[in-house]
């Protein structure tokens, strides 16, 4: 494999990363006011990602970074063109993590009540804003053969952006089910559960339809096989709710993001931003990649630095790992403002 390959390879893996990592976070905030439906399970569901939330938006820096990196001629059309959804997704995610720092700053209960929506809305944005901008990316944008957007502002956002905002959302609402149902007991757990077997095999069909469609236009042997074993994970994740088997549960959907992630980025190989307005415009790995080089240089990096950061993520989540419950709090009497018990603050 060439170091080309083996860098578009590894930027498709840091997205999928932070897709399977930032996931539940989004879900998790996306579903508070689904099923938190006491003060009490909305501090334990934001108790659930509060280790972890920062810690997984680290893996959009890094696979931003890998594509500056890597293929600086990608970047150069990627981020220009998309500037729209790009801002929206900085704007989700800094009031977003406002609104993590702030929310328990104080004990009223208005002051908890409109952090929280204002951690859900900033979650709700960055998610369609990752998909907008990771749809458009693969199924194409109207550049021209310098790589520059023709159009307007919007002109990148249609049905492509479109379909992978409402997949992304979509899996990460689901994900989240099914991270609570892992990571909570009580209520909160039974309503996560029911969420997920009710709603994953709908959630699926935007990020199939997406695999589905890159694999149509471009596709593989290799990426259909990838395809199917997508739609099958669905089966198993769907299967594993029914008999309250949340851990396969919960690998399952992860499987079909990671096969479903892995066909879109299988077909779409080697282009990496094609064009609607003429094939010829597409831009290739080989065209957006710095030298071989440079390219070898970031290699013996990231072979250093990365199974550090992997060590210590895995460490934190084994820290963490255990269930979490809601005890009942006085706090959920009307007009009551008594402060939370510090078993329900966030960590």
């Amino acid at each position: 494999m060439d170091l080309q390959t083996l860098w578009f390879a590894a930027v498709a893996v840091l997205w999928i990363g932070f897709l399977l990592l930032e996931g539940f976070d989004f879900g998790v905030a996306a579903l508070l006011p689904v099923l938190g439906r006491r003060t009490a399970d909305r501090h334990l569901m934001l108790r659930s990602i509060g280790p972890l939330w920062d810690g997984n938006e680290v893996w959009l820096i890094t696979a931003a970074g890998a594509v500056f990196a890597a293929f600086p001629g990608w970047y150069a059309t990627w981020l220009p063109a998309l500037y729209l959804p790009f801002v929206l997704v900085l704007f989700g995610l800094i009031i977003r993590a406002v609104a993590f720092e702030w929310r328990h700053q104080s004990h009223d209960p208005r002051w908890d009540g409109t952090w929280t929506h204002v951690i859900t809305v900033g979650s709700l944005i960055a998610a369609l804003g990752v998909g907008a901008a990771l749809g458009t990316t693969t199924l194409g944008l109207p550049i021209d053969g310098d790589g520059i957007r023709v159009g307007g502002s919007f002109a990148g956002v249609g049905w492509a952006a479109l379909l992978g905002a409402v997949a992304v959302l979509a899996f990460s609402v689901v994900h989240g089910a099914l991270f609570l149902a892992l990571k909570t007991d009580g209520d909160v757990r039974l309503r996560a559960r029911a969420f997920a077997l009710r709603w994953s095999p709908v959630a699926a069909l935007p990020l199939l339809a997406w695999a589905g469609w890159v694999h149509l236009r471009s596709g593989t042997p290799v990426t259909a096989v990838l395809w199917v074993v997508g739609a099958l994970a669905v089966l198993v994740t769907w299967a594993s709710i029914r008999v309250d088997r949340e851990g396969p549960a919960f690998a399952g959907w992860a499987g079909m993001l990671v096969s479903s992630a892995a066909t879109i980025f299988g077909a779409a190989y080697p282009v990496v931003v094609p064009s609607t307005i003429d094939p010829a415009f597409d831009v290739t790995i080989a065209e957006a990649s710095v030298s071989d080089y440079t390219l070898t240089v970031m290699t013996w990096a990231a072979g250093v630095g990365l199974p550090v950061v992997l060590a210590y993520q895995a460490w934190t989540y084994w820290v963490f790992r255990t269930r979490l419950t809601a005890e009942p709090q006085h706090e959920d009497a009307p007009g009551n403002g008594q402060a939370p018990a510090p078993s329900e603050l966030p960590a």
